[in-house]
């Protein structure tokens, strides 16, 4: 009779590219194409030995109010992610019952997706597909948080930054767990909020947002979960409005050099979105 595989903590010894500046001029990175003469970005990076700690089989440990980040198992429809008309209107409601489940969302605007695979893998990927981000980041300031709410949601903004306010990442493994360029997610409670977190001009064709690179903090504690399956999710808290909770997570994907080498490379979709309550 066959019996259920138990799957082991695994801790991971690894690096991570934290922040270093390149010139003087404040870190800027521009989404598409920059102007000519114009280097795409100056963030430079500061690779760091780290450990990332398997969350595997503790995952009550861990929560977006807490640490930051959140692990929650919800199979979804959807398991090719490749027809965006189904990803906006199956996945996205999927995403928001997770969001009203989770987090307590009285209600959410999901305000884009990223689909990450490796560019070259063969034929049918797309040319432009976008690989696993290899800097410990945050997706969004402080202040690029309350611009957006601005942004998407016009005259509702100040009503609506009268309540309870976030940003959530809702990030899922596609189509086999992962095995190679796994996600990490740092613990709020060991980063340092005036020493780490260096703002990054995000520079669009038609206005300007603002991401946080991260520097090097020897307190900082790493998460994973290890084998990762697209039936579970990892919800990253990008903002929080309330400062007495986890306002945010740094995160990054990583080089497991255990994974195995026949094992396929790694696909995700994460999905953002604006999250209100009271």
């Amino acid at each position: 009779m066959a019996t259920a595989t138990v799957l082991s903590p695994r801790d991971v010894p690894t690096t991570l590219n934290y922040y270093a500046p390149v010139g003087d001029e404040k870190p800027f990175q521009y989404v598409f194409e920059p102007p000519a003469g114009t280097e795409r970005t100056n963030i430079g990076t500061d690779p760091k030995p780290v450990v990332i700690h398997d969350a595997r089989g503790k995952e009550d440990t861990v929560s977006l109010d807490t640490t930051g980040f959140q692990y929650v198992k919800y199979p979804s429809v959807e398991k090719d992610f490749v027809d965006e008309e189904a990803i906006k209107t199956k996945y996205y409601q999927e995403v928001e019952d997770i969001l009203r489940k989770e987090a307590g969302a009285k209600r959410v605007f999901i305000f884009d997706h990223t689909i990450r695979r490796k560019p070259e893998e063969n034929g049918l990927r797309e040319p432009d597909a976008r690989g696993p981000v290899e800097r410990v980041h945050i997706d969004q300031t402080f202040d690029a948080s309350v611009k957006r709410v601005h942004y998407h949601l016009g005259d509702e903004a100040e009503t609506l930054l009268k309540g309870r306010v976030r940003i959530i990442n809702v990030w899922r493994p596609i189509g086999h767990p992962v095995a190679h360029k796994p996600l990490a997610v740092s613990d709020w409670r060991t980063l340092d909020t005036t020493h780490d977190l260096v703002p990054v001009r995000f520079i669009y064709p038609h206005r300007e947002g603002g991401t946080f690179t991260v520097r090097y903090n020897p307190n900082h504690k790493w998460y994973y979960l290890s084998s990762q399956t697209p039936d579970e999710v990892t919800l990253i808290k990008c903002y929080d409005s309330r400062e007495d909770r986890a306002r945010l997570t740094p995160h990054s994907a990583f080089l497991d050099t255990t994974s195995p080498p026949e094992a396929p490379h790694r696909e995700s979709i994460e999905v953002r979105a604006l999250v209100f309550s009271d």
